[in-house]
This record gives C-alpha cells, structure tokens and sequence, in this order.
C-alpha cells in the first residue's frame, strides 16, 4: 500500500483546497473550526509546512505544520494531520510523519511539536512507540469544548508531544519496529471501556478524563515525561519516567 504513495510538499491553491475538504470528511466540524485554506497559505509562505500523501492525483492525506521560535531555536508546529478513512491503518500517516521529519531536519529544525488526546492510546501509541517523541506537558482544555462529534462536548486536554528529530531515541524509533516499553518508575491506566463508554455514558468518560489529567499534571509537576504506552488486560498504560533521562 505504502509503496502506492508518495507525499510530497504542496504550495498550489487547488492543494489548500483540498486540505480543507479533509479536514470535514475526517473531523466533522462546522465551518467555523475548520481551517481555512488561507491557513495553509500562510504556513507554506511562513516556514511552516504543508506535505501531503498522494494515491497517483488523489490526496489521501496531508499534515500541516506552523513555524515557531522558541529559546531562540526554532521549531515546528504540527497543526493537524489528517487521513481520509478508506486509507487509515495503511502507513500513510507514518510516511507524512517521516517525511515531515526529514524535511525538518533538511532546514536545520530540531523539533517538532504536536498536540494529541490522552484518551486517544492508538495515537500515543504512534507518536511514542513508532515515532519516539514524549511529552511533558498536559494542556487542560487546549481549543476550548468544540463542535466536532469526535470530541463529543468534553474538554480538549491535550498532551504535547516532543519530537526530537535527531535524537538517539527517535533514530531508533523510526529505524525499528515498534516497542512496547517493559516497565516504567510510574504509569497511568486508560482503561479499555472507554471507547464502550464513548458511545453510552459520556459522564464516565468525563470523570475518567478528570482522573488521568490530574495524575498527568502531578507526574509532569515532579519533572516525569510520558515516554510510551504498553497494552494491559484491563485497558492501555502510558509509561512514566523522570524526563532528564530521554
């Protein structure tokens, strides 16, 4: 299927355009959350990133990244990346990812940063085990309660993930199948009913995600990072550890 892709850096309107016709099919937003393409205008002109994967002249994909300046070094800001469904668990994600990181590094940027939902574990999955990037920091509430049916009217706590794209641990990562961490100092359980839960008692799913986002601020607020996720019978386990050591 892979071998059928091939993603590419897009600057034409008609591509911005096409974005934009993702994003509805795969987040389900009203207009007024979904970027426009203008958007996408502004990243490719600005030193962001917009890649997207193409199926021959179809666009099956595309990630969109804004530029940043932080400590004086700058960095990247990966805004979405998006999948349409006929192509989801297909690789297409990673080939966008790989190649946003070689594009990166291509200019000189060192990391990339992108934001993700604790209660999503097949994503940190992804982001930790097959990606290498960690996260240490839980934004609470991050775009505010949307009107995406995805988000179901909680609270958008985000993790941020840190990509640090030439670091030992993320070579390994990308160059090797992915790993699930053993054993860690700390972890936090998500359990495996939340997406039963998703679609019967939304106030479960509230109290669950109140839970997990206090035992991340108190494992972030003693200098631990969120470094994989490994699967438990009861559900999925983010792994902890001190983030001096990655």
């Amino acid at each position: 299927m892979t071998a059928e892709i091939e993603v590419r850096k897009s600057r034409s309107l008609a591509d911005f355009h096409r974005c934009v016709e993702i994003q509805r099919e795969v987040w389900g937003e009203s207009d007024l959350e979904v970027e426009p393409y203008v958007t996408f205008v502004v990243a490719n002109q600005t030193g962001g990133q917009v890649l997207c994967a193409f199926e021959g002249d179809r666009m099956v994909g595309f990630t969109m990244s804004l530029a940043g300046v932080r400590n004086a070094s700058p960095y990247l800001h990966s805004h979405m990346t998006a999948v349409i469904p006929t192509h989801r668990d297909r690789g297409v994600g990673r080939l966008l990812k790989l190649f946003q990181r070689e594009e990166a590094l291509g200019r000189g940027i060192r990391l990339i940063e992108w934001t993700f939902d604790p209660l999503e574990t097949r994503n940190a999955h992804f982001n930790f085990n097959r990606l290498g990037a960690i996260a240490r920091n839980l934004i609470p509430n991050f775009y505010g309660v949307t009107s995406s049916p995805l988000h179901r009217g909680l609270p958008t706590d985000r993790l941020l993930a840190e990509w640090f794209l030439d670091s030992e641990r993320v070579a390994y990562a990308v160059s090797n199948a992915p790993a699930e961490p053993n054993s860690s100092p700390a972890s936090i359980r998500v359990p495996a009913e939340i997406a039963q839960w998703q679609q019967s008692d939304m106030p479960r799913v509230a109290a669950e995600q109140t839970r997990i986002r206090a035992e991340f601020l108190q494992w972030f607020g003693k200098g631990y990072a969120a470094i994989g996720v490994r699967s438990i019978p009861s559900g999925a386990e983010y792994a902890l550890a001190p983030w001096s050591d990655f």
